[in-house]
């Protein structure tokens, strides 16, 4: 019961956290004179990412490999299987022509990278990490050079500028809710897979991964709620983006990630790989750049089998 209480109060930490950060991010990049798109690209990606960053961080230096591995596999496959399906459960959503030319394949490119660098050795070393945040990097500059009509403007009401003094409170409080709340999450994470004898990878890919992807799909939820315009397809193909590129990459820049529960190569990558390919014929079958309640149930049954592989 107390692991179940460390894990909700974790997660619930890392959520305040990382808004309380995107919150005082974008406040001081507007009085940088940063242009909005520059932010919307990086510190907005960064900021909703931050939540995986430290959790992925903390765990690998803790000597839990796995959970930092397991979280990052695990919400790549949950924001497609479970955020995007509930989304287009409760109503369609038309999809931009720069998923096939952009999005998807920088999705698919980043899975193979992460792929080929951690399938044959079962460790992502420190190069292999700047590699990574290099291609992000990479593909920052070209967004910003030659796409920037496919960037969508995610904050509409962070327009208004906050005062000097609730930066910086927003900025303090929100790196300790952040360092707080991975503590608490990687305790009772931890402690919860030795009490049901489990590996620290099956929490990490199931609870922790879930649990990071709620923001995501509570904004989604309330978009549909509103009638506004849901959480772009685009949104969470570039979260995934930055969850293997950067979030990943600078873990292991900092300390190298080696897997221990083999399960991660033989089963949870994938299952990554293969519901990124899915998301490209869902799109055109059968209405062409269209998502719809059929490709919500095959998104989430996809989503549940996955689930039920990985915990028996």
């Amino acid at each position: 019961m107390l692991n179940a209480l460390y894990i909700v109060l974790g997660l619930g930490l890392l959520i305040a956290g990382g808004n309380w950060l995107l919150k005082a991010a974008v406040a001081l990049s507007m009085r940088l004179n940063i242009p909005k798109i520059v932010i919307g690209m990086t510190v907005v990606s960064f900021a909703t990412s931050a939540p995986e960053l430290i959790v992925s961080i903390k765990s690998a230096l803790d000597g839990f490999p796995d959970l930092a591995l397991g979280n990052v596999v695990g919400s790549n496959i949950a924001n497609l299987g479970l955020v995007l399906a509930v989304t287009i459960l409760l109503g369609s959503i038309d999809v931009r022509k720069s998923f096939y030319t952009t999005d998807w394949p920088v999705m698919m490119l980043a899975s193979i990278l992460f792929f080929a660098f951690i399938y044959f050795d079962g460790e992502l070393r420190q190069y292999e990490g700047i590699i990574m945040v290099v291609v992000l990097f990479l593909f920052l500059v070209y967004l910003l050079r030659f796409q920037k009509t496919a960037v969508v403007d995610e904050l509409p009401e962070d327009d208004v500028l906050l005062p000097m003094y609730k930066t910086v409170l927003f900025l303090g409080i929100g790196g300790t809710a952040l360092w707080g709340g991975s503590e608490l999450l990687i305790k009772g994470a931890v402690s919860l897979a030795t009490t049901f004898g489990v590996s620290e990878r099956v929490i990490g890919i199931t609870v922790v991964s879930i649990g990071t992807s709620i923001p995501e799909l509570a904004a989604s939820v309330i978009a549909v709620i509103k009638k506004e315009k849901a959480i772009s397809l685009g949104n969470l193909i570039g979260s995934n983006i930055f969850n293997l590129l950067a979030v990943l990459g600078i873990t292991a820049i900092i300390t190298p990630i080696k897997v221990i529960d083999q399960g991660l190569l033989t089963n949870d990558i994938f299952w990554m790989m293969g519901i990124s390919f899915l998301i490209l014929p869902l799109v055109f079958i059968p209405k062409g750049l269209r998502l719809g309640w059929r490709d919500g149930i095959v998104l989430v049954g996809t989503y549940i089998v996955f689930v039920y592989f990985t915990i028996t």
